[in-house]
């Protein structure tokens, strides 16, 4: 395990170091001022380095297996039908598939609320707005989008419907709403469907994905297993968008 953490501790330094070449140089060759509280930011790169690579330790020990086995578990026949005389594997309609589709919501809902990116989006939001919007709002709007979108994506995947059906819909959705939602809410909602996709929703997700694929009848993991980051990237902009606009609605005063 030891070898195991220094070469993912090595795999990290290669990956930050390129982003701290170009701060540093940036600092000292464009702008010729020297970096602010140096040690302090030397710390925090280490602090960096120590935390991402035992978080992609902790990936491959925990969440990708536990994802993969959840997805196993959840479709495999014998919990479907049980032991007995109602076993019948060549089943696979979509309808047998309840608990997957709980489990995707709940999955969907709980990791993006625990999301550190979508939590600093929310606070600097409620910032710059002077409170107008909620942190917690903000939070549980876009994890109910990025809840209803995976568990869509679980659908495509368990009926093998193409990708693009959803997503052009999806983003003709959008479209609609930008038109109509408050000009405040569009860039934000927009940003939000980007920082969802982050370091706790992708690794569960993927392994989910990857492992309903894998045991789902006739589904492919190549060409299946893959897209639901997709689902989790646009129906949180089409959630907070909705969020946005029925807050708008209730605001209005009421004509009597």
């Amino acid at each position: 395990m030891l070898e195991q953490i220094t070469h993912t501790l090595l795999d990290t330094v290669a990956d930050v170091v390129p982003i701290a070449v170009i701060l540093f140089g940036f600092q000292w060759l464009v702008l010729r001022r020297p970096v602010p509280r140096l040690r302090q930011v030397l710390t925090g790169f280490l602090y960096v380095l120590i935390g991402l690579a035992c978080f992609l330790e902790g990936l491959e020990l925990a969440l990708f297996p536990l994802g993969k086995l959840m997805a196993a578990q959840l479709t495999d026949p014998i919990f479907l039908f049980g032991n007995g005389p109602g076993l019948h594997p060549e089943q696979t309609g979509w309808t047998l598939y309840g608990w997957v589709y709980l489990f995707a919501l709940a999955i969907g809902f709980s990791t993006t609320i625990a999301e550190p990116s979508l939590l600093a989006v929310a606070l600097k939001a409620n910032e710059v707005s002077g409170g107008g919007i909620g942190v917690w709002g903000l939070r549980v709007a876009v994890a109910v989008g990025v809840a209803v979108g995976i568990t869509l994506g679980v659908f495509r995947i368990i009926t093998g419907t193409p990708l693009h059906w959803y997503i052009m819909a999806g983003y003709l959705v959008v479209i609609i709403q930008t038109i109509f939602a408050p000009r405040a809410i569009v860039a934000l909602a927009y940003d939000s469907g980007g920082v969802t996709t982050s370091t706790v929703t992708v690794p569960l997700v993927t392994a989910l994905g990857l492992g309903l694929a894998s045991t789902v009848p006739g589904r492919s993991p190549a060409l299946d297993g893959f897209g639901l980051i997709a689902f989790a990237s646009l129906f949180p902009i089409i959630s907070v968008i909705a969020y946005a606009q029925l807050a708008e609605w209730r605001a209005r005063p009421r004509s009597h």
